[in-house]
């Protein structure tokens, strides 16, 4: 039995540069993992998959499948083709990241299941071949594999290691209500956004230390499209910049809101946001 840790992510900025010939949205975004995990334990069996999971730590966790629909499910299907072999294995997965939230929460559990079944099975595949089988399950996963802070572009599958950022408190704010990321890459086509992030920059002004200048250049084009169906997303974020939010930015294509903040500032932020209907979660920067 192995144990592996799915930690959520947090898109400290999200840019759509067009589509692709294959479908796909070209993007350029810097993500950064957070300490908010799934845990998971990976059993050897005789053969197929079993997947059991206990959601119920986060709102909507009972609509979740026990099948292919789930991605780390899919993920050990993966795992199999590549190897070429049926490595049966049983998934317990106990979810604490919000699902569809912006926090890459399907991404993680099945990056965790790609590391768990490659040390399982002792199949010493290197990170470029497990990310590899992450590209075949989502565009997040390999970032989900690699973790830390990094600059994603292609799809989102081609990854830039970027230095550590320093230690910030995370507050997560997650509105009632999903949002279709293909209904919001949809949206987004039909009135693109006039405003982008300056990546570039913003590693250089890490790399300077010059954080508090980085902040004010986050952006995330999608905002714009999920305020349209998550009104309530203006909201969460004006009231954590007035509690001393240094950042408040919707993650991804929604609808989760983060706050980066310092440590003794993170419960007044937590706090403000407490009767809007949101679930909140106080984590940190990994």
């Amino acid at each position: 039995m192995v144990k592996e840790t799915a930690r959520a992510k947090i898109n400290l900025t999200l840019d759509i540069l067009g589509v692709r010939a294959d479908g796909y949205h070209e993007v350029s975004m810097i993500m950064q993992t957070i300490e908010l995990a799934d845990e998971l334990e990976l059993r050897k069996t005789s053969g197929g998959i079993i997947l059991k999971q206990d959601a119920t730590k986060i709102l909507g966790g009972e609509n979740l499948p026990l099948n292919e629909k789930n991605l780390a499910w899919r993920a050990a299907i993966e795992f199999q083709k590549f190897c070429g072999k049926d490595l049966g294995v049983e998934i317990s997965l106990v979810k604490k990241i919000p699902v569809a939230a912006g926090l890459a929460g399907g991404s993680s559990d099945a990056a965790a299941v790609i590391r768990g079944m490659n040390r399982l099975y002792e199949m010493n595949l290197s990170e470029k071949e497990l990310c590899k089988i992450g590209e075949r399950v989502g565009s997040d996963v390999p970032f989900c594999i690699i973790g830390g802070t990094c600059l994603a572009e292609g799809r989102g599958e081609i990854l830039t290691k970027l230095a550590p950022i320093k230690k910030f408190a995370v507050v997560l704010a997650k509105p009632e209500g999903e949002i279709s990321t293909a209904w919001a890459y949809k949206t987004y086509d039909e009135n693109p956004a006039k405003t982008h992030p300056p990546n570039k920059e913003i590693i250089n002004l890490f790399e300077c230390g010059e954080y508090d200048e980085a902040f004010k250049n986050f952006y995330n084009v999608m905002e714009s499209v999920a305020l349209k169906k998550i009104p309530v997303i203006a909201d969460l974020k004006s009231k954590m910049f007035a509690a001393g939010a240094k950042v408040a930015l919707m993650s991804g294509s929604g609808a989760t809101v983060f706050a980066l903040t310092d440590e003794s500032t993170a419960k007044k932020i937590s706090e403000s946001v407490e009767n809007t209907g949101a679930q909140i979660f106080i984590t940190e920067t990994f």
